[in-house]
């Protein structure tokens, strides 16, 4: 029988940090990761979405390109300070009581999994559409679990105890699943997704809490049984992702790479075009040069972004297919000058030396 027992309910939600050591991990953890995240680059009250990103939290895009441990990690990015002080202490208040009642390893799994499990629910819902972190899915899941306690054992529980425990974590729950729904901002996929979680992880957790306890093997069994129907519905259901991360992080480094190559190449083609009026070289030098080094550079330019163009609808598509056209038409006119001057064709060189204006690139 769990050590436990000897106390009451009301006892253990005000047990003492030392008495909860995974919950006061959980806790600093948490803190580290916000205040790590401010020394980033992060705001006190808001967190632009780059940072959170950056530092783990859930993004379909990101998470379905490989990098599923955001699952994990997400649980532990807040957003602000409200944010966070909001989860650490609905985790304090509860998490006490939970870490005594299913001891610190159970428990753990139980706030763990359910974190997962309650971000995965969040990817299906949310339909890749949003950046989201936090431990709220986490700690819905331990007032899930601390549900399926008092129910599996309400004739052994103290029934003033029952009453005030049961119905207060019922309003809890239902009143921030209904804020949810009211509010912008709030995650209530992952809110729901670890209530659930937590429903079932605690019942595949259970353990007998007095010598009078009901048999909790029926318990565990609908439990196990619950999760595996869970998490095969989730991966039925994941959507795919708009596009994927990593290639849109290569076509951002692609837009920056020509950025600098096309400036680097304005001021040759400018170097040459003086060389040319000031003499001592030939049309056929001079178009010879241009060739090589101002038209074949923007051809170069041309195919490395072609290379990089991500599938799907990637925020950098557009940027992309518009310096393409580009450095196209940068190209086009370097070999009609090259060949207006090999011509001797005044008038052709006049026309050539308007080149495409560069077009505006969104910031990256």
């Amino acid at each position: 029988m769990p050590a436990s027992q000897s106390r009451s309910l009301t006892d253990l939600m005000k047990s003492p940090g030392l008495d909860a050591p995974v919950v006061c991990l959980l806790l600093t953890a948490n803190c580290m990761v916000f205040a790590a995240m401010l020394l980033a680059g992060a705001g006190w009250w808001h967190a632009a979405q780059g940072v959170p990103l950056a530092w783990g939290a859930n993004f379909g895009p990101a998470t379905q390109d490989g990098q599923w441990w955001r699952l994990g990690t997400a649980m532990f990015v807040h957003f602000g300070v409200v944010h966070l002080a909001l989860n650490m202490w609905a985790l304090w208040d509860v998490g006490r009581l939970m870490e005594g009642l299913l001891g610190r390893w159970r428990f753990a799994a139980l706030y763990l999994g359910s974190g997962v499990l309650g971000n995965a629910v969040s990817l299906v819902v949310q339909g890749n559409q949003a950046v989201s972190g936090g431990a709220s899915g986490a700690v819905f899941s331990l007032y899930g679990a601390l549900l399926v306690f008092l129910w599996r054992e309400r004739q052994q529980v103290d029934r003033s105890e029952f009453r005030w425990l049961f119905g207060g974590a019922l309003v809890f729950t239902a009143l921030m699943l209904g804020l949810g729904f009211v509010l912008p901002g709030i995650d209530n996929a992952a809110h729901a997704g670890g209530l659930l979680a937590g429903l079932l992880l605690g019942a595949l957790l259970a353990r007998p809490w007095t010598a009078q306890s009901p048999p909790v093997r029926t318990w565990r069994w609908a439990g196990a049984v619950g999760l595996v129907l869970l998490v095969a519905l989730l991966w039925r259901m994941l959507p795919a992702p708009p596009y994927l991360m990593g290639e849109e992080i290569k076509a951002r480094a692609s837009i920056s790479q020509f950025l600098q190559e096309d400036r680097r190449i304005k001021q040759r083609w400018g170097s040459l075009l003086v060389a040319g009026q000031q003499g001592g070289q030939s049309f056929e030098q001079l178009a010879g040069r241009i060739d090589a080094e101002v038209a074949a550079g923007y051809e170069r330019s041309f195919d490395r972004l072609a290379a990089a163009t991500p599938d799907g609808d990637a925020p950098s598509a557009a940027a992309l297919e518009a310096l393409q056209t580009y450095a196209a038409k940068r190209a086009e006119a370097a070999r009609a000058l090259s060949n207006s001057l090999r011509r001797g064709d005044t008038a052709a060189i006049a026309q050539a030396l308007r080149p495409a204006s560069a077009p505006n690139v969104p910031k990256q």
